[in-house]
């Protein structure tokens, strides 16, 4: 079919902007930016905007369609190329309502694929378009990976602070790149070589925005079963390293074989086994991987082959790796953390997951945004007079100045003393460490404590005393991973 048609100066102004928004991200000021352009005024609120910008979109796709201009394809390559960003933004829009309503009818499904009711209407849409089968099928699950992500970014990260937009800004180019156009073209089906670290103190919310990348992978659609190839709820798995000593470190990362081991009375699967070809694995708390496990791992991420322990038989993993740690950047760069050739295996993107305390400082009203956000999670529904009666406990009992050392878990954890109890005192200081000997040796006479407290509170008064696990370990005679989770049971204990 030949390519004689051509846009207007004017229109290809206006289809190139349409372009041009497709590659910004949702959470960017560009974004905004460009959607009040294509909009053609300055709309108060963003539903407004977006809501016009469509229609102008379909407005000049009607007015080529009544020409016969409406197939792509019948352009010159500039021109068609323009185009085909005004059919895509028209097609994402179309069904975004029912994109979305596909992602709460899969999260209540669980595992097994939704059928798609509205999938032959969609690629009907696309083909009819200029679209061959093998473009429509692929776009039509781009618009789906779209929606996914901004769901999974946009609702389960909650905040207006800067540094939060910049999380979300941060997440959505780790999923699509920096540049839409060219991960369409070339890198869709290639993100398994990309590996991200997520740095960030305890409680952040580092597991929710692994999710959030997880879930949010492209996943194929099969036109012959109406659903998509997986859902999305099997596409993120999560493995904290610090809930094992080395010996089962292996097993739990790679699986083994009934016999292999002492205790080994089954065949039991490895997270890299469970992990989807579509999805992405967590590996939390990797900081504190022992050297040995490491060079284990990093042989893995080298050549994405790996074998349980007892077998021969290697597998090989096409997920994603995301790693997350507590551990400072300074240790990192210093050396105390990982192994030269392992960090640089992990950190083809670094993201930071902001503490509590300087979201509220950026933005205070940010706390009121996660406890309305919170109140409707835990009880079902929003609900002013829980709210205020939350706010007005920590207004009381904490003030303004509170530094949430627990983060968003510890604010999760005050939403529910305070529906229990009406009350909450916060992380109180703990007894300094003299005073905490005292006590711990007052008890041991008295024999009051057991073992699991003396040792704990010995090594939460020890790195009240020295300021580093790795001291710790050194004066007890522990491997750090075990010091550092006695520190937390003992900080974890009722006050």
């Amino acid at each position: 079919m030949p390519k004689n048609f051509q846009l207007k100066p004017p229109v290809r102004d206006f289809f190139f902007n349409v372009y041009q928004a497709g590659l910004a991200s949702p959470f960017s000021d560009e974004r905004v930016q460009i959607e009040q352009m294509i909009a053609g005024a300055s709309c108060a609120s963003p539903q407004k905007r977006i809501e016009r910008a469509i229609r102008e979109v379909r407005r000049q796709l009607e007015h080529l369609g009544q020409n016969g201009r409406i197939d792509y394809t019948r352009y010159n390559t500039d021109d068609g190329f323009l185009v085909k960003a005004g059919i895509l933004f028209d097609f994402f829009y179309t069904y975004r309502e029912r994109f979305d309503q596909l992602i709460y009818d899969q999260i209540q499904a669980g595992d097994a694929p939704e059928e798609v009711v509205f999938a032959t209407d969609a690629l009907a849409f696309l083909r009819q378009r200029g679209f061959n089968a093998a473009d429509s099928l692929r776009y039509f699950a781009l618009s789906y990976q779209l929606r996914r992500a901004y769901y999974f970014i946009y609702r389960t990260l909650i905040g207006r602070s800067a540094s939060m937009r910049k999380l979300r800004q941060d997440l959505w180019t780790n999923v699509f790149t920096h540049n839409i156009d060219l991960y369409d073209r070339y890198l869709w089906n290639r993100m398994e070589d990309f590996s991200t670290l997520l740095l960030g103190e305890t409680g952040t919310g580092k597991g929710t925005a692994a999710m959030a990348i997880g879930r949010s992978g492209f996943i194929p659609f099969s036109e012959q079963k109406k659903t998509f190839v997986e859902s999305f709820t099997r596409s993120f798995v999560s493995l904290n390293l610090s809930q094992f000593p080395d010996t089962l470190i292996e097993s739990e990362l790679f699986g083994h074989k009934k016999g292999a081991f002492t205790g080994a009375v089954k065949d039991h699967r490895g997270v890299f086994d469970r992990c989807s070809p579509y999805g992405a694995i967590l590996l939390d708390e990797i900081g504190e991987l022992s050297i040995p496990i490491q060079i284990k791992l990093l042989q893995v991420l080298q050549d994405r082959k790996y074998s349980a322990v007892g077998s021969h038989i290697e597998g090989r993993f096409q997920g994603r790796v995301i790693a997350a740690t507590n551990r400072s950047m300074a240790d990192i760069e210093n050396q105390k953390v990982f192994r030269d050739d392992f960090y640089y295996r992990l950190c083809s993107d670094i993201i930071t997951v902001p503490p509590l305390r300087e979201r509220i400082r950026e933005s205070p009203k940010e706390l009121d945004d996660l406890l309305k956000f919170t109140v409707k999670r835990m009880v079902g529904q929003s609900s002013p007079e829980l709210l205020s009666m939350v706010r007005g406990v920590i207004d009381s009992q904490l003030g303004d100045s509170y530094p949430w050392p627990g983060n968003v878990r510890e604010l999760e954890q005050c939403v529910r003393r305070v529906l229990l109890k009406k009350d909450y005192a916060g992380r109180t200081a703990a007894p300094a460490g003299e005073r905490l000997a005292d006590i711990l040796a007052r008890d041991l006479i008295e024999g009051k404590i057991d073992t699991q407290r003396l040792v704990t509170g010995y090594c939460y008064m020890l790195h009240r005393r020295y300021g580093t696990f790795e001291a710790v370990a050194r004066r007890t005679g522990l491997d750090r991973r075990t010091v550092k989770k006695y520190i937390n049971e003992w900080d974890a204990r009722p006050t």
